[in-house]
């Protein structure tokens, strides 16, 4: 909400400007200097505060892929992409109906929220489509037949893809040093892709590279949309929007493949529900309003490196060289992006 906060302010200070002038009798506008003294503030403590909520949305979806193995240990996959996406609209839609707003705005309220816009409709679709439905299932079924660390380092070009959407969807030119060191940073995961999989591309794989464009289409959308309401409303509106298309889907999966409730499966299922579904995304979504949807997917350049670093601790799964090459490679470019003009 402070995001949100941080644009209502900015917008105050510009209409106070707008209206000293029309003030017959003041020769002295002795608030003029804190007018000019906010604007120049602000953008520093909001790009700190958004860098810091994007951080915590990437520290949440790198535990996205281990906590996907763990629940394909009790669910199966189209199960797990069903249950999962209806226990994040619970918690979404007990959000929206638990949080207040302005007594004037209760009118066009869906409990205590106001609706979005009529004209937002289309852009929640496209964060539902991509982000709720489109990527939880075609990762999940890479995840079949891959590691996550492989994986992990697949979606390591989602930064990449996230910059190229933004570019076109929403017009934004990052500098060309900003794309020198995007391009490196996707190079090395790549390279590190095609040494991993023996030089050749697999199924999972293309379930992957699939996931990585519904993903980005969805972040940028939600990007875009984070600009105008609070970015929990944004996720929380695309997750109660496919209900309709959850709940049954979740029932027919559930009726068909087995269930073997674990320790492991309880826990991936509710990791990927409240913490990748709901919460990363609600920070995440902030983050990318407030520091640029550019900057903010180069963050997440190091999700595949704290992917790795879980798979090791939480599944036992065994590193090679290259992952540490690539990681040093992968935060130089991190470093190099965030200077960058964006």
């Amino acid at each position: 909400m402070r995001a949100q906060n941080s644009a209502t302010g900015s917008t105050s200070i510009a209409v106070t400007a707008q209206a000293v002038p029309a003030a017959p009798a003041t020769p002295r506008t002795p608030t003029a200097p804190d007018a000019t003294e906010a604007p120049q503030a602000a953008p520093a403590r909001t790009t700190l505060r958004g860098t810091l909520q994007a951080a915590l949305g990437v520290a949440a979806f790198s535990l996205t892929f281990p906590a996907t193995a763990w629940g394909l240990e009790g669910f199966g996959p189209w199960s797990l992409v069903g249950v999962r996406s209806v226990l994040a609209a619970l918690i979404a839609g007990s959000c929206l109906l638990a949080v207040g707003v302005p007594p004037r705005e209760r009118s066009r309220a869906w409990g205590r929220v106001p609706l979005p816009a009529r004209r937002h409709w289309a852009g929640l679709a496209v964060v539902a489509a991509g982000v709720v439905l489109g990527f939880p299932l075609f990762s999940t079924l890479a995840l079949q037949t891959s590691t996550t660390a492989h994986a992990a380092v697949v979606v390591g070009l989602l930064p990449l893809t996230t910059a190229l959407f933004s570019a076109l969807r929403v017009g934004t030119r990052p500098s060309r040093t900003f794309w020198t060191a995007a391009l490196v940073g996707a190079g090395a995961v790549v390279a590190f892709t095609v040494q991993q999989s023996g030089g050749a591309l697999t199924t999972a794989d293309l379930y992957l590279f699939v996931a990585l464009l519904v993903c980005a289409a969805g972040y940028t959308e939600g990007g875009r949309l984070a600009r105008v309401m609070p970015g929990w409303q944004v996720i929380g509106w695309a997750l109660v929007l496919c209900l309709p298309l959850t709940i049954p889907a979740a029932a027919i999966a559930l009726s068909y493949e087995p269930v073997h409730l674990n320790w492991h499966g309880v826990t991936g299922l509710l990791w990927v529900a409240a913490g990748s579904q709901f919460l990363g995304l609600v920070v995440w979504y902030r983050g990318m309003a407030a520091i640029g949807i550019p900057k903010a997917s180069q963050l997440q350049l190091a999700q595949p490196l704290l992917t790795l670093v879980w798979s090791v601790l939480l599944l036992g799964e065994h590193l090679t060289v290259a992952a540490p090459l690539t990681a040093a490679a992968v935060l130089v470019c991190i470093a190099v992006t965030q200077r960058a003009r964006g």
